[in-house]
């Protein structure tokens, strides 16, 4: 097969435009295309054969010239490749929206090469989030101090949430089981009973109703925690003699992880 260049989106494209009324040439002042038509601000059109970073570099640049720029990519046809673009296509042109790039697809593999416009460029203004940013700003504000690196992918992050737990762990491991109620009053964490009853991290033991104690885990991991609790004013809680095996680590942080534990407010 044929490796697909460059030089083989420009006629798709050329047909594309004269169709619509536009004078196209090639290659005008380092731009791939150029449509001019009755007076209007002209069209620059980069091509490329996959979609890249260098692709959108270029874009940029051609709006210096005009507010009219597309970038038009080659459409992968069946294998990995389109499906790879399945996955990155709205990214791709959520990216192109924010920059104020249009985007342009041809399917050479479609006859004489199909052209789809999949955007056109404009001004872009995103839409904030009021729930996605009251909700970053109240785990800001709830988390105490900063106990996370940023860039962090592997350690498990400390959330406020995770805080709450801690407290809660680090005060039955030191006063024993104790009801819902003193655990709230002696914390200070509001949703104390939401976190013992959810028991998320596999930390706590209902005892008997509405009577909570720390878990054989729970112990272990004030130790794992003991730079957190220390900065939360609990050093010292928590012992290294816990109960409990490996696998029941492993299997409560993976039932942790699926609860995702930065989205408990």
């Amino acid at each position: 097969m044929t490796r697909l260049r460059e030089t083989d989106l420009y006629p798709p494209i050329k047909r594309f435009l004269e169709g619509q009324g536009y004078e196209v040439k090639g290659e005008v002042a380092d731009c791939d295309v150029v449509a001019c038509r009755d007076g209007e601000d002209p069209v620059v059109v980069e091509l490329k054969t996959a979609f890249s970073l260098p692709l959108v570099f270029q874009g940029i640049r051609r709006q210096t010239v005009t507010d009219l720029v597309y970038l038009a990519v080659a459409l992968p046809g069946a294998g990995a490749g389109r499906r790879a673009w399945r996955r990155q296509s709205r990214d791709i042109v959520k990216l192109c929206r924010l920059l104020g790039l249009g985007l342009i697809t041809v399917a050479p593999a479609r006859g004489p090469g199909h052209v789809e416009v999949l955007l056109d460029p404009a001004s872009y203004q995103p839409r904030k989030s009021p729930r996605r940013r009251g909700r970053l700003l109240r785990e800001f504000q709830r988390r105490v101090g900063d106990p996370n690196c940023g860039g962090s992918s592997k350690r498990r992050l400390v959330t406020a949430y995770r805080q709450d737990a801690l407290r809660c762990a680090g005060y039955l491991a030191q006063a024993g089981p104790a009801r819902l109620a003193e655990i709230r009053s002696a914390t200070g964490v509001a949703g104390a009973a939401r976190i013992l009853q959810r028991d998320v991290y596999g930390w706590f033991q209902r005892v008997e109703r509405g009577t909570y104690a720390v878990t054989p885990l729970g112990r272990r991991e004030l130790v794992v925690y003991a730079d957190v609790l220390d900065s939360l004013g609990l050093a010292g809680l928590g012992s290294r003699d816990g109960e409990g095996s490996a696998h029941d680590h492993q299997a409560h942080d993976h039932q942790a992880h699926d609860h995702q534990e930065g989205r408990p407010a």
